[in-house]
């Protein structure tokens, strides 16, 4: 109930400024198609500066942004590979498993936090970095590509960069952390995966997990 009421206090102008990069993350893990992928990523990087939630310094917001605007040019530009000419029920059977799993992960993830003894801001903001974290798990699962994989990644590395603040306001007892440290690892991860796509792309002819996986078929 707690949790409840820290995120129905909030005036409509910031909850809606809180939406914003859910919906458009929602987008992303359920909206079909390269194009969805691409403006989901092109919509975080406008949204992400005026996230009150992230909470770190000028500068690393603007590299959330800089990333984000790299995910959006990188989607909208991957071919894809070849199209697939009939449906998989093996994607189809794993999306589905990918889902629940997605929605029990987060619905433990948000119980832990309501049961935090904390005030309504932190807690609020601890809720909303667990549902980037599990927004980004859930792509993960859902989309099989490698290349769109960085969108997953960077969901995960922002819900962290949320946390991180919470951290270094409520953890006062122990030494500062770095805030640009979840923006540097999410870069990481998006170059590593953005260099696993395109070693796919040369073995399989495309990015899809399942196209690599024919090949041992």
């Amino acid at each position: 109930m707690q949790l409840l009421e820290s995120w129905t206090a909030l005036p409509a102008a910031q909850l809606l400024r809180s939406a914003v990069p859910v919906a458009l993350l929602v987008l992303a893990v359920l909206g079909p198609g390269r194009a969805a992928a691409a403006l989901a990523a092109l919509g975080l990087a406008l949204s992400v500066p005026f996230l009150r939630e992230l909470d770190s310094p000028g500068v690393v917001g603007a590299g959330w942004a800089l990333l984000w605007l790299a995910i959006a040019w990188r989607t909208a530009s991957d071919a894809g590979g070849p199209p697939r000419s009939r449906a998989r029920l093996g994607g189809f059977e794993s999306g589905t498993i990918g889902l629940l799993l997605g929605a029990a992960l987060l619905a433990v993830i948000v119980a832990g936090v309501a049961r935090l003894d904390l005030e309504a801001e932190p807690m609020r903001r601890s809720s909303y970095g667990a549902l980037l974290v599990a927004l980004g798990l859930l792509h993960l699962m859902l989309r099989r590509h490698a290349v769109r994989a960085t969108t997953a990644f960077a969901a995960m590395g922002l819900g962290l960069q949320v946390l991180e603040g919470v951290v270094r306001h409520v953890a006062t007892a122990v030494n500062p952390t770095a805030p640009a440290l979840p923006l540097l690892a999410a870069a990481l991860a998006v170059a590593l995966t953005l260099r696993l796509g395109r070693s796919r792309e040369c073995a399989a002819g495309s990015s899809w997990v399942s196209d690599a996986h024919d090949l041992h078929d």
